[in-house]
C-alpha cells in the first residue's frame, strides 16, 4: 500500500480543504524522508514552469528518496523544452488532468498523451503544443475539475513504461572538438575506438552536429561534459528512448550533475559525506543557522556543476551573503557543506558497481581544489594512478557505496580522506577517462573492460 502526499507551493487552500496529504515544498524538503515510512508517492503540483525551480527540485529530491513520483524530473525537462502534439492526437484541445476526460470522443488521446507525458495538468494550447500547467493558473471552475480528477488519480497507481528496440551494432562517441578540458583526450578516444571494434562494435567519435540522426546507431557513449540544461542530456533521452545502449544514461546524468539529489540520496542510503546543508532562503535565520553549525570556511555549492565550477570557499559573513545573494539569483536551492582540506582527492573509477581504476588527484598549485579556474598556468594539479587493489578499503567502500545511489554506468567517485575515514564528494557521470592518466597502470585493458560492458549490454538486448 502506498502512502500518497501531494506536494504544493504554498499549502493552497482549495486543495487543503479536499486532502489530508498536502504538504508543501519546505515541508518536503525538511522532514522527509522519514524514518521507517511506508513505500510513497508523490504527487508534485509545485510550479515547475522554470529550470531549477521548487517544482523541479521536488520531483528530483522524490526520486533521490526512492519515492514514486509524477511527473518525473525526465518529464518536466521534456516538456519545457518544447513539444507538439502528435497529428493523431490533434483533437485534444485545452486542459488535460491526469489523463482524464469526460469527452469519449477524446478518451483515447487524452490517454496516449498522458503516457507520453505523465503530468497533473497538461495544457494543450491553439497551435497544438504541449505544456505543464501550475495550480496558480486554473480558475475557480478548473480547480473544482481537478480537486475531482485528484480524487480519482489518488485511488489509483500510476505505472512508467517503455518500449526498447534492438538492432545492430553501431556506436556514436560524442565528443565536442573544441571542449577546453574533454572528459577524454583525443588519444584516449583513438584508444575506445580500437577496443570497440575488438568487440565487434564500429565506434565513430561524432559532435552534436553531425550526428544527425541518433536512431542509426546501437549505442552512445558520451565523452562530452554533460549537463541536464544541455543538448547532452536531450540526446542521452532520446538514445535511451530509441533503444540504445546509453552510457552514461539520462537518469545517471540527472543524478550525478545535480548535488542537492546526491546529497539527499548520500544521506537516504548512509553514504559517508561531509556535513551539508541544502538553503533554501537567504534570511537573519539562514545565516545564523548555517554559523551555527560551521565554523568559518565554508564551502557553497551550485545545485550543478563539473571540473570544480559552482563551488566556492567563502571566509566570512559578509562574503557568506554575497554568495548566497549572487548564487539564489539563479538556483532556488544552494548547498553549505563543512570545508575539509587534504593535499589530494581520491577518484575512483566505477562501471556496474565495480571498481576498475584508482588515482590520486593533487590540488592544483596553491589553491584548495584539484581545478584552478582562475589560474592561467598551473589550471590542474598533479596525479598517481594506482591497481584498484591498493586503494585503502574506507575509500573503495564508500565509493561503491556512493554509486549504488546512482546506478550502474561509468562513474568517477571523488572521495576525500582524512584521519583513516573516507568521506565521499561527489559522483560524476561520464568521468575523466585520458591517455597516461586514468589509464596509466590498466593501459589498454581500461579501454577494453569498458567497451566489454557495452557488448555484454548490447547481447543482452538481443541485438546483432
Amino acid at each position: 500500500m502506498f502512502k500518497t502526499l501531494i506536494v504544493v507551493d504554498n499549502n493552497e487552500q482549495f486543495l487543503a480543504h479536499s486532502f489530508e496529504n498536502v504538504i508543501s515544498f519546505n515541508t518536503y524538503l525538511r522532514e522527509y524522508p522519514k524514518h521507517n515510512e511506508p513505500k510513497t508517492r508523490i504527487i508534485n503540483l509545485c510550479d515547475s514552469s522554470q529550470y531549477l525551480s521548487k517544482g523541479y527540485y521536488c520531483s528530483l529530491l522524490a526520486e533521490a528518496r526512492k519515492h514514486q513520483v509524477l511527473p518525473s524530473v525526465k518529464t518536466i525537462n521534456a516538456l519545457r523544452n518544447g513539444h507538439s502534439v502528435p497529428i493523431e492526437h490533434r483533437n485534444v484541445k485545452d486542459v488535460i488532468y491526469f489523463g482524464q476526460t469526460d469527452d469519449e470522443y477524446q478518451a483515447k488521446s487524452v490517454k496516449a498523451l498522458f503516457n507520453l507525458f505523465p503530468v497533473p495538468i497538461l495544457f494543450v494550447n491553439e497551435l497544438g503544443k504541449l505544456n505543464q500547467r501550475s495550480l496558480s493558473s486554473l480558475t475557480t471552475e478548473q480547480q473544482t475539475v481537478f480537486v475531482n480528477k485528484l480524487t480519482q488519480f489518488t485511488q489509483t497507481q500510476w505505472r512508467m513504461s517503455g518500449s526498447k528496440r534492438r538492432y545492430r551494432w553501431d556506436m556514436a562517441i560524442l565528443v565536442d572538438h573544441n571542449e577546453k578540458v574533454p572528459p577524454s583526450d583525443k588519444d584516449a578516444i583513438a584508444r575506445f575506438i580500437k577496443a570497440a571494434a575488438k568487440h565487434g562494435i564500429y565506434a565513430q567519435a561524432l559532435s552534436l552536429e553531425e550526428i544527425s540522426n541518433i536512431a542509426q546507431f546501437d549505442a552512445l557513449f558520451i565523452r562530452q561534459t554533460t549537463a541536464i540544461d544541455h543538448p547532452t542530456y536531450r540526446l542521452a533521452s532520446k538514445a535511451q528512448n530509441l533503444g540504445l545502449v546509453v552510457m552514461d544514461d539520462a537518469d545517471s546524468i540527472l543524478r550525478c550533475c545535480n548535488k542537492v539529489y546526491l546529497h539527499d540520496a548520500f544521506n537516504y542510503q548512509k553514504v559517508p559525506s561531509l556535513k551539508t546543508l541544502v538553503v533554501a532562503e537567504q534570511t537573519k535565520e539562514t545565516i545564523e543557522q548555517l554559523e551555527q553549525n560551521f565554523t568559518y570556511p565554508l564551502v557553497l555549492k551550485m545545485p550543478e556543476g563539473s571540473f570544480s565550477k559552482g563551488v566556492y570557499k567563502v571566509s566570512n559573513r559578509l562574503e557568506l551573503e554575497s554568495k548566497l545573494s549572487e548564487l539564489f539569483a539563479f538556483s532556488a536551492l544552494v548547498l553549505a557543506q563543512e570545508y575539509m582540506y587534504t593535499e589530494y582527492d581520491w577518484r575512483v573509477g566505477v562501471l556496474n558497481g565495480r571498481a576498475i581504476y584508482a588515482c590520486r588527484y593533487l590540488m592544483a598549485r596553491n589553491h584548495w581544489q584539484i581545478y584552478n579556474h582562475d589560474a592561467k598556468r598551473f589550471f590542474s594539479g598533479g596525479f598517481e594512478t594506482l591497481p584498484t587493489f591498493e586503494l585503502p578499503k574506507v575509500v573503495l567502500d564508500a565509493a561503491l557505496k556512493a554509486c549504488k545511489t546512482v546506478g550502474k554506468g561509468l562513474y568517477g567517485v571523488d572521495v576525500k580522506e582524512h584521519q583513516g575515514r573516507a568521506y565521499v564528494l561527489e559522483v560524476n557521470d561520464n568521468p575523466s577517462i585520458d591517455h597516461k592518466v586514468e589509464d596509466a597502470y590498466l593501459g589498454d585493458e581500461l579501454y577494453m573492460i569498458i567497451m566489454d560492458e557495452f557488448r555484454q549490454r548490447l547481447e543482452s538486448r538481443g541485438r546483432g
